[in-house]
């Protein structure tokens, strides 16, 4: 693959809701490592399980963030593995704070399913996914 070639794909992953997609991650890359730290630093105690999630998901988002942005093939299935990681994480720890909710003496990021964030963190692994792979056969289609 030639450098323009790369920067085609490149651009195919962040262009129109690719745009949106990277500023919804970042900025909950922001909200959930900037929450997750200062609960860990300050309060670590009270609710381990529940701030360790919460950081590991700033950790994906950070990831899928970066790999969106850095597009081309591999980043994009890399980023397609860390959404679908990301969806089973929401669901699973969405279902085990409704079903068992005094393991989780303080919310996560994906408690109820994100409902403290607006439900974002169910909905944007979904969008991506679907964004991934509608640029993917939009990529195939152009070679």
């Amino acid at each position: 693959m030639t450098s323009g070639e790369a920067e085609v794909g490149r651009r195919r992953l962040i262009s129109g809701p690719g745009i949106l997609l990277v500023w919804l991650y970042g900025v909950m890359v922001v909200g959930a490592v900037s929450r997750s730290a200062y609960q860990i630093a300050t309060e670590f105690e009270r609710a381990p399980l529940a701030y360790s999630l919460s950081a590991v998901a700033g950790v994906v988002y950070g990831f899928i963030t970066y790999s969106l942005v850095r597009g081309g093939e591999t980043a994009r299935k890399a980023a397609l593995g860390c959404c679908a990681a990301e969806l089973a994480g929401v669901l699973t720890v969405g279902t085990w704070t409704l079903v068992e909710p005094s393991a989780f003496p303080d919310a996560t990021v994906w408690s109820d399913f994100g409902m403290g964030y607006l439900f974002i963190p169910v909905l944007l692994p979904v969008t991506a996914i679907y964004w991934l792979r509608a640029s993917r056969s939009r990529d195939g289609d152009a070679a």
